[in-house]
C-alpha cells in the first residue's frame, strides 16, 4: 500500500484542488475538513473526506497514528482576516491550537515508532509579515521582521514559528510555505472571487459593483501555481526554512475591475462600501520568491488575467443562463 498523504483542511479552497491533484496522481489521499469554505456541491465531489476538528487533541493524534502520513499538508485554518477581528479567540485556537495538535500527534506516535518522520508542509501566510509590507520593503523577502496587523496575522506568525520551533527541538520535518495572496474556482472572501462574484449577479439582474479600497495592491497567484509550489515544497523544501509564495508582480486592486469589465463586455457601475474596508490594511503585498525558484524550480504559469477569467467564469457557470446572456463577450 502506498504511504498516505494528509491534507487538512480540504475543504477549503486550497486544499480542494490539491487533493484533487494528488488523487489524479494516484496518491492515497487522507482529506479532513471541518466548515467548508467551498459549495456544498464541490465538497461532495471530494469525498471521501474526514470530519476533524484540529483543536480536538485526541481526535488529531489517532487520525495520524491510525494512518501514519509520510507527507502532511496542513491547510485547516481560520483563514478570513476580517473574520478574525470578530473571531479573535477562535482564530488563534483553531490556528495556533491545531498545529500545536498536529505536530504533538506526531511526537506521540515517534515515542514508540522513532523512525516516523514526515514532511509536514505547513500553510503559512504573508499576513504575518504585517506592518513590514511597506512600499520601501517590497518585495519581502523571507528575512524580513514579522509585524502581524490583525488576529489572523498573529496566528499565522505563531503557525510559522511553531513549525520552526518543532524542527529545531523535536526534529519534526516542516516547511514553512509563506502564501501570499492567491485564488482561484471555489475561493469566497477575497477581492478576486467577490468581484467575480458580484458582477456575475451583475451580468444576470444588473446594479452597481460594491467596492472597498482599491488603491492597495496586491500580487495575486492562481490557485493552480499555489497547488504546483506546495507539491515542490513537500519535495524539496528545507526543513524549517521559510519560502514565500507570490505572484511575480502586483497590481492594483482597482485594475482588477477593468480587467472584469472587459470580460463581462459593460462598465461597472462602483458603489464604495465601508463594510469592505479593514480597520488596518496593507497598503502593498507583494513577496520576493525568488528561494523558492532557486531551490524548486519553480515559476508561476497563469497571468492575473487568465486567473480572473478562470474564477469569472466559475462564477457565471453557478448561475444558471449567465454565460449566455454575455454572448460573444468571452
Amino acid at each position: 500500500m502506498r504511504p498516505a498523504v494528509l491534507v487538512t483542511g480540504s475543504a477549503g479552497m486550497v486544499g480542494s484542488h490539491l487533493v484533487e491533484h494528488l488523487r489524479a496522481a494516484g496518491e492515497r489521499v487522507i482529506a479532513t475538513y471541518l466548515r467548508p469554505t467551498i459549495p456544498a456541491d464541490e465538497v461532495d465531489r471530494l469525498q471521501p473526506l474526514v470530519e476533524l476538528d484540529v483543536r480536538d487533541t485526541a481526535g488529531v493524534s489517532a487520525l495520524i497514528a491510525e494512518h501514519r502520513p509520510a507527507k502532511i499538508f496542513h491547510l485547516a485554518a481560520q483563514s478570513y482576516p476580517t473574520l478574525s477581528w470578530e473571531l479573535p479567540r477562535e482564530t488563534i485556537d483553531i490556528n495556533v491550537g491545531g498545529t500545536i495538535n498536529l505536530y504533538e500527534g506526531i511526537k506521540a506516535i515517534r515515542r514508540n515508532q522513532p523512525s516516523y518522520d514526515p514532511l509536514v508542509v505547513n500553510a503559512c501566510s504573508s499576513a504575518a509579515y504585517g506592518a513590514t509590507l511597506r512600499p520601501e520593503n517590497v518585495p519581502i523577502r523571507e528575512d524580513a521582521l514579522l509585524q502581524p496587523l490583525h488576529p489572523y496575522g498573529v496566528s499565522k506568525a505563531a503557525h510559522d514559528m511553531l513549525t520552526y520551533q518543532y524542527f529545531v527541538n523535536d526534529g519534526i520535518r516542516g516547511v514553512r510555505a509563506r502564501i501570499f495572496n492567491s485564488t482561484g474556482p471555489r475561493k469566497t472572501n477575497d477581492v478576486v472571487s467577490d468581484f467575480c462574484s458580484r458582477t456575475a449577479d451583475i451580468v444576470i439582474a444588473d446594479g452597481p459593483l460594491r467596492v472597498g479600497n482599491l488603491d492597495t495592491q496586491r500580487a495575486i497567484l492562481d490557485v493552480a501555481d499555489l497547488v504546483q509550489a506546495l507539491l515542490l515544497l513537500a519535495d524539496r523544501g528545507r526543513p524549517a526554512e521559510a519560502y514565500n509564495i507570490c505572484a511575480d508582480r502586483a497590481c492594483r486592486v482597482g485594475d482588477i475591475v477593468g480587467i472584469i469589465e472587459g470580460l463581462a463586455g459593460r462598465k461597472l457601475k462602483l458603489i464604495s462600501d465601508p463594510a469592505l474596508f479593514r480597520p488596518t490594511d496593507e497598503p502593498i503585498i507583494f513577496g520576493d520568491t525568488t528561494k523558492l525558484k532557486q531551490e524548486t524550480g519553480w515559476a508561476p504559469t497563469l497571468t492575473l488575467a487568465q486567473t480572473v477569467e478562470r474564477v469569472f467564469l466559475y462564477e457565471l457557470r453557478r448561475r444558471s443562463g449567465g454565460i449566455e446572456r454575455l454572448g460573444s463577450n468571452l
